[in-house]
């Protein structure tokens, strides 16, 4: 009887939510650009007021997150501290001094008979973003649902609600300060997994699309249960490729920031695939910098034989997301076997070559399928901020709608805005 009651009530919050960010959802769509700015900076403001209450909050989920034995990299995506807190205060203010992305003509013609065509920029609607661990993402996402005129529900992990409910309320505070309703951005206020399942089945009448973030069992979830469109952001399986005109120091400086710089984010490089012409010369000096740097390396057979450490690289190696100290090297005999490599394990997220090759970087960045491709240059930057977008929601994997950082720009779709004189069809 109990779980039959506890059922009703999450249906019932659920649906609140619903009807409550559909209503917030015209009236943040009528709002001024400058009236969303305002929203925006005013959260910041509060973010950086209220940056005890919210490290605090944040202490309480990492004690329970260690109870529970969360691994170091989960841990690490977990905790706030002032500086994090900050930095996510500065992404909503360069959130703030992007193009408002809402009501933008991006296409104009004129057709014979007179009629006047244009395609304009609307929002999304009502967006439903489930994601796990990180609690940044809870503002992230809020600053560009609210950037681009869009309402959200906001479900974050169960390990990081605290966190979560805390950074929530900044945001509230902002919209409020800025005459916009409040509920444009709502989130869950349970840890029970019923509500995720309500959200993706029974809420299609309220919600237009859903965004999740997070790993393989989270997405499959989605995917199997959602009855709207999903704009997927699947693991980052990332790649370095050291082609054999690399050179050395610029190997070993960019593997070594794309694994160790932080390795519980999804731009961690995950395997590292070298040339067989350039092992001798390149494979050393990157052995030695990431086994000082701590990091535990797997590899083939050609890579153990280099180094005594190297502890042998298994088939499921090739297509895990570590997301700590952990890589995985292997010798390839050219660009193609590296391609096919990529193909074949990654997840279409972010891969780079190194190379002072102009063509085989021009092959590479031609032939490799992901959401991004870098030459020369560290997959860390699978970062909306560092796209200049100020802020993202993920990085998404999939090839409709929207493709790698998705920031406010990629929660638009579109309109015909179509004037006349007169005109009848004959």
């Amino acid at each position: 009887m109990a779980q039959a009651q506890d059922k009703v009530s999450i249906d019932a919050t659920m649906r609140a939510l619903g009807q409550a960010a559909r209503t917030a959802c015209t009236s943040l769509g009528l709002a001024s650009a400058e009236q969303r700015n305002a929203a925006l900076a005013a959260a910041a403001e509060q973010l950086r007021d209220r940056s005890d209450e919210i490290v605090a909050a944040n202490v309480l989920d990492m004690q329970s997150a260690e109870a529970r034995g969360l691994s170091k990299a989960m841990l690490d995506r977990l905790m706030l501290d002032e500086a994090r807190v900050e930095a996510m205060a500065k992404g909503l203010e360069t959130i703030t001094e992007l193009p408002d992305p809402v009501g933008n003509v991006i296409a104009e013609w004129e057709r014979p008979n007179g009629l006047h065509m244009q395609r304009v920029s609307v929002p999304l609607g009502v967006i439903g973003i489930i994601y796990e661990s990180r609690p940044n993402v809870t503002a992230d996402a809020a600053g560009l649902c609210i950037k681009s005129g869009n309402a959200a529900i906001l479900r974050g992990g169960s390990e990081s609600f605290h966190s979560n409910v805390a950074i929530h309320a900044c945001m509230q505070a902002g919209l409020e300060s800025a005459d916009i309703d409040v509920n444009a951005v709502q989130i869950v206020p349970t840890t029970d997994r019923a509500a995720v399942g309500f959200l993706l089945s029974s809420m299609a009448d309220t919600i237009d699309v859903v965004v999740p973030r997070g790993g393989k069992s989270l997405i499959k979830r989605v995917q199997d249960e959602a009855r709207v469109p999903v704009i997927g952001h699947l693991e980052g399986i990332c790649h370095v490729y050291v082609h054999e005109a690399a050179e050395v120091e610029m190997a070993r400086d960019v593997v070594l920031n794309a694994k160790m710089r932080r390795t519980g984010i999804c731009g961690a490089a995950e395997t590292i695939l070298i040339d067989r012409a350039a092992v001798d010369r390149v494979l050393p000096s990157l052995l030695t910098a990431l086994t000082e740097a701590g990091c535990e390396v797997r590899g083939d057979d050609e890579v153990q034989s280099i180094d005594d450490s190297v502890v042998p690289a298994t088939e499921e190696d090739w297509s895990t997301e570590y997301l700590e100290a952990i890589v995985s090297i292997r010798v390839v005999d050219d660009i193609a076997e590296a391609i096919e490599h990529i193909r074949r394990y990654g997840s279409g997220h972010t891969e780079s070559i190194i190379s002072g090759d102009q063509s085989a970087a021009d092959q590479f960045l031609t032939e490799v399928d992901s959401a991004i491709v870098l030459h020369n240059a560290s997959t860390q930057f699978a970062d909306g901020g560092e796209f200049g977008m100020g802020a993202e929601i993920g990085i998404a994997t999939g090839r409709i709608h929207a493709r790698g950082p998705v920031g406010a720009e990629q929660l638009t779709s579109y309109k015909y805005v179509v004037r006349g004189t007169g005109q009848t069809r004959p």
